[in-house]
């Protein structure tokens, strides 16, 4: 799991490569895979009904995909755990997967033959923008097939990503919508932290002013001389938690007058708590590794309760290190309180994964098993299919209670806590997450770890969406958009600089230099393209 959650977001460094590579990718897309449709293909050879899943009505025995996953990480075994082997067994279906970075989606396409399904992990690039050329239209496929996927799927998601001609190509997993921000399903996963035993060493301190923070830190600093008094997230790759996350506990707004995009990095109260980092920094309060290790040292440091205070995102994916520092350490664990925070009252907008989601599927138009294909979408988006991956086999691994909430099995809770590699090989729940969504995982409070549930709670009252302002950035392959990205690697090297800054004098130069670099750099043809996106978003939404 914890490579899900680090791959919801694409790394700076990472993105840099993808440009290039899905400009190549576009080629092939715009020019190929134009003439099979979905009137074209053959009728089902079984009754489709709107109120049941076809997978119940199709008995053809043999059925075969080749499924295709942009990511080297993906777990390729098929038919061998609880979940995957019920799969198979429901669905009458043998899946191949095959995995690889770009390079090899890239060849996929330049060759002219594309596998069955294929799944990515950008829903801004170039493939995914480009499906009505080499993808088939879901719910056309829908309506042939198995209409009961208009029942599973979400219309807001769909709603999301029609393209211009009116059609959906593509579904992603982890699409939170509007109902479940509200349902209370969706967990925060940023929050200012603290060791138990440093905050109460320390006495009360105001973290959520500039000046308190700083006297809080040298507070620390003076009672716990071997810890870090403040980390945050890994730098290597990213910016860390000093980015959009420290950007949302400040409430900085996403948008300014008139639905205008807001560039946030620049904005004042942003900046000025940058400024405190740096001040920060300069008397000790943060270790200069802390900008260079990468994420296995930084979670290293967190299961040994290296730094007295944190700024965390992803929380789920750190969830395994806090754990482990806290049933090693019940009484120092790592607890949320109020930190860092709007001197103009703003309240945090803590947010999550937005409609885009993560990884996006779609079914190519060299399928050779279309209408079973899109049963396994129906399959996995259902509420059996979520339970069975989330959970496993009722009464095996899970039971309901009356509330609708899940358990475990004592036997399954044994296996889970004790022989994760069995949890892992033999069962994959919680693994499977093509089509995974949070609304499900949250059924049972188990599915997190005891040491990061206060820190949910602590910033649910915060949750808050950004839907207008997702995927506005230029498209793949413009000049902008190499633009953009350029402007992405100078604010990483910036942000960096300002809070290794020696001198306020020095702070400002390196400010001043970035703010030079965005001149120069197209910023004002960017930004017109990010408000167009922002009112094509908001008509989308039908706000």
């Amino acid at each position: 799991m914890s490579v899900k959650r680090a791959s919801r977001k694409l790394l700076p460094a990472a993105l840099a490569a993808l440009v290039a590579l899905t400009t190549l990718t576009a080629c092939g897309v715009d020019n190929a895979y134009t003439k099979n449709t979905v009137s074209a293909l053959p009728a089902a050879t079984y009754q489709a009904k709107a109120d049941q899943p076809a997978w119940k009505s199709d008995k053809r025995k043999d059925n075969k995909l080749l499924w295709y996953v942009n990511a080297d990480w993906w777990n390729k075994s098929w038919g061998k755990d609880m979940v995957t082997k019920q799969v198979k067994k429901d669905l009458n279906l043998d899946i191949e997967f095959v995995t690889g970075d770009d390079s090899k989606l890239n060849t996929y396409f330049a060759g002219g033959d594309l596998p069955d399904v294929v799944t990515v992990l950008d829903a801004n690039s170039r493939v995914v923008k480009s499906a009505n050329n080499w993808a088939y239209p879901l719910e056309d496929l829908a309506k042939k097939y198995d209409p009961y996927f208009t029942k599973v799927a979400s219309k807001q998601t769909l709603d999301w990503y029609r393209l211009k001609d009116g059609k959906v190509y593509g579904y992603p997993s982890y699409s939170n919508t509007s109902q479940d921000y509200k349902s209370g399903a969706i967990h925060a996963s940023t929050g200012f932290i603290i060791r138990k035993d440093v905050l109460d060493a320390i006495g009360p301190q105001d973290f959520t002013t500039r000046e308190g923070f700083m006297a809080g830190m040298k507070a620390i600093k003076e009672h716990f001389p071997d810890l870090v008094p403040f980390g945050f997230n890994e730098f290597n790759g990213g910016n860390g938690s000093m980015d959009d996350a420290l950007q949302n506990m400040l409430g900085v707004p996403t948008e300014s007058a008139g639905h205008q995009y807001y560039d946030r990095r620049l904005d004042r109260e942003y900046l000025d708590w940058l400024n405190t980092f740096r001040q920060v920094h300069a008397s000790g309060g943060i270790s200069d590794d802390s900008f260079a290790d990468d994420n296995d040292a930084f979670k290293e440091k967190l299961s040994t309760g290296k730094y007295a205070s944190i700024l965390i995102k992803s929380l789920v994916n750190q969830s395994v290190p806090i754990q482990t520092w806290a049933s090693k350490n019940p009484d120092k664990q790592y607890v949320a309180v109020d930190g860092i925070r709007s001197s103009k009252g703003l309240k945090p907008t803590l947010t999550e994964t937005g409609l885009s989601g993560w990884t996006v599927s779609f079914i190519s138009k060299q399928c050779r098993n279309p209408s079973k294909a899109i049963q396994a979408f129906t399959y996995l988006l259902s509420d059996y299919g979520q339970m069975l991956v989330n959970f496993g086999i009722e009464g095996d691994t899970y039971e309901t209670r009356s509330d609708g909430t899940v358990r475990w099995t004592a036997k399954a809770n044994d296996i889970r806590l004790n022989n994760s590699k069995s949890w892992q090989n033999d069962y994959r729940i919680g693994e499977f997450v093509l089509f995974g969504h949070d609304k499900y995982k949250a059924l049972n409070p188990d599915s997190f770890a005891d040491a990061v549930k206060q820190i949910q709670a602590f910033g649910q009252p915060y949750l808050t969406t950004q839907y207008d302002t997702e995927n506005v950035d230029p498209d793949v392959g413009t000049l902008q958009a190499r633009a953009n990205s350029a402007i992405s690697t100078k604010w990483a090297t910036t942000l960096v600089s300002l809070m290794r800054s020696g001198s306020q004098q020095d702070f400002d130069q390196v400010l001043k230099d970035y703010r030079d670099f965005l001149g120069s750099n197209r910023i004002d043809e960017i930004n017109v393209i990010r408000n167009q996106k922002i009112q094509d978003n908001r008509k989308r939404l039908g706000l």
